[in-house]
């Protein structure tokens, strides 16, 4: 008995360790999920449809749960396993999908002021059905990556594990294929919509769901506000390229705003402009100090015509005006600043000696409150959704925390300007069933429009699969009732499309 004991002690001991070990490499208990049943019409159509909110467990190689990534999905009832589905994300990096979620593409949408002249003030605020949702047509999933919305890394995860260019994707790549398992949804097809870094983020996740074992291939993307490549839409001093991918949208916000392009339409100003772009002012650009002083004269002068400032400021900047100036410069005399996200928004500044603006972009400001409180009450109100942590729209702390390093360490890798143009140019060459739509904005002052057509004029894009849209308003289109309507009915066209195989 005294050498049985020590035995079956040493026995039990064993096995209490390996249940401790086991109990450490998961969260002890299931994903939350908050489920409901709606009806609603669309396009026409009555659907009845459920709506998921989702918890959705990201493990590691240890089987170890390391973040809990949050969605929500709109699942057409008796849908089978052909039903199309998209998914959808906004950008930041470091923004969760209200925007595209409760401005547009979700079944019940909040109204800010579509002539962007008027604060969105305080509660309450206009919300409507959207009965131009795309729920007759495919089913919607909306994602939130980790570290915005309720999606958090556990005691197991690390946020560098996901906050980064390659990191992020692979993420949203792990959770769209854990969703088309769960969903049988793997001969369905697929697409993927984003919006500005969004954009960036899809382009990304196209290349990286062709890999790790699982191929997944996309029928399509959406492209709002696109951001493929930042050398076009980073307003840096030295950055040549954007000076150039800027101006088209500078002068059409200057005509917006009264101060040029009289006269002309807003097609016939912006084409006007980008001639003039292209055939002068890249040119001169590349040409520096060596431009005679005469011929910097008369850059000077055709750029006071596009943009509405004053020559002599425009000499005194090396015919280089930045955007955070231009925005501050245009309406200086009116005590304004505009909008960056949308140019046709304006608001009075309180310095109006500074070179920028200093109370932000009011493009943001006189709308982010209606989406916020909007957006928080839908989910406690319809989707029946009780949490414990504040729904974080955005989160400041990602943007100085994210690693944009598109190699793995180790490898050699010099600094540059963000870009996943070429990586989707080459899925799209291996996948030749892949379509694009990008959406620009006119007056769009963050992801001109101009470098969505310089962006997709270049590396080998296969041009007859990419299809280009414009809308008179800005970053967020859907903000102007018109563009909303517009945008909906090009989304659904592309799709249907799509689906034809035309």
């Amino acid at each position: 008995m005294r050498k049985i004991i020590p035995a079956f002690l040493i026995l039990c001991l064993f096995s209490l360790e390996l249940s401790f070990a086991q109990d450490s490499t998961s969260i002890q208990r299931s994903p939350r999920v908050f489920e409901r049943n709606h009806t609603g019409v669309f396009n026409g159509q009555r659907i009845a449809y459920r709506s998921v909110m989702k918890e959705t467990f990201l493990k590691n190689s240890k089987n170890e749960v390391t973040a809990s990534f949050w969605s929500t999905s709109y699942i057409k009832e008796g849908a089978d396993q052909s039903r199309p589905v998209i998914f959808i994300f906004n950008g930041g990096p470091g923004s969760s999908s209200i925007w595209l979620h409760m401005g547009f593409f979700g079944p019940k949408v909040v109204r800010v002021d579509s002539d962007a002249k008027e604060d969105d003030g305080a509660a309450p605020y206009i919300t409507e059905a959207n009965s131009m949702a795309l729920l007759d047509l495919a089913d919607l999933v909306f994602l939130d990556p980790i570290g915005t919305g309720f999606s958090r890394v556990t005691e197991k995860g690390k946020v560098e594990d996901y906050w980064g260019l390659v990191e992020d994707a692979q993420s949203i790549a792990e959770f769209i294929r854990i969703w088309i398992r769960e969903n049988n949804r793997w001969q369905a097809p697929k697409f993927l919509a984003g919006e500005s870094f969004g954009t960036t983020r899809a382009a990304k996740v196209a290349e990286v769901l062709e890999g790790d074992g699982q191929h997944v291939a996309l029928n399509g993307l959406i492209l709002i506000s696109q951001a493929l490549d930042y050398a076009g839409s980073s307003s840096w001093p030295d950055n040549l390229t954007s000076f150039f991918t800027y101006l088209p949208s500078m002068a059409v916000t200057a005509r917006y705003h009264g101060k040029a392009g009289e006269g002309k339409s807003l097609e016939e100003f912006a084409q006007e402009a980008r001639n003039f772009a292209y055939l002068e002012y890249l040119p001169s650009l590349f040409e520096g100090q060596r431009l005679s002083k005469e011929r910097q004269e008369q850059i000077a002068e055709k750029l006071a015509y596009f943009t509405g400032l004053d020559k002599e400021y425009i000499l005194r900047s090396d015919n280089q005006v930045l955007m955070h100036r231009f925005k501050k410069e245009l309406l200086r005399e009116e005590g304004k600043a505009i909008g960056t996200l949308d140019g046709r928004f304006a608001a009075e500044e309180t310095d109006q000696v500074a070179e920028g603006p200093v109370l932000g972009d009011p493009s943001d400001y006189m709308t982010e409150g209606a989406y916020t409180a909007a957006f928080n009450s839908y989910l406690l109100n319809e989707l029946g959704v009780e949490m414990e942590i504040p729904y974080l729209s955005s989160n400041g702390e990602i943007g100085g925390k994210w690693r944009w390093r598109p190699v793995p360490d180790g490898s050699y890798w010099e600094p540059s300007y963000v870009s996943t143009a070429r990586g989707l140019s080459e899925v799209m060459h291996r996948n030749t069933k892949m379509r694009v739509m990008v959406a620009n904005g006119y007056y769009d002052l963050i992801t001109p429009f101009f470098d969505a057509e310089f962006t997709f004029a270049r590396h080998d894009f296969p041009q007859e699969r990419i299809e280009m849209k414009y809308y008179e308003a800005g970053h967020m289109m859907y903000n102007r009732r018109e563009d909303f309507e517009a945008l909906a009915r090009d989304i659904r066209s592309f799709v249907e499309e799509v689906l034809s195989g035309q």
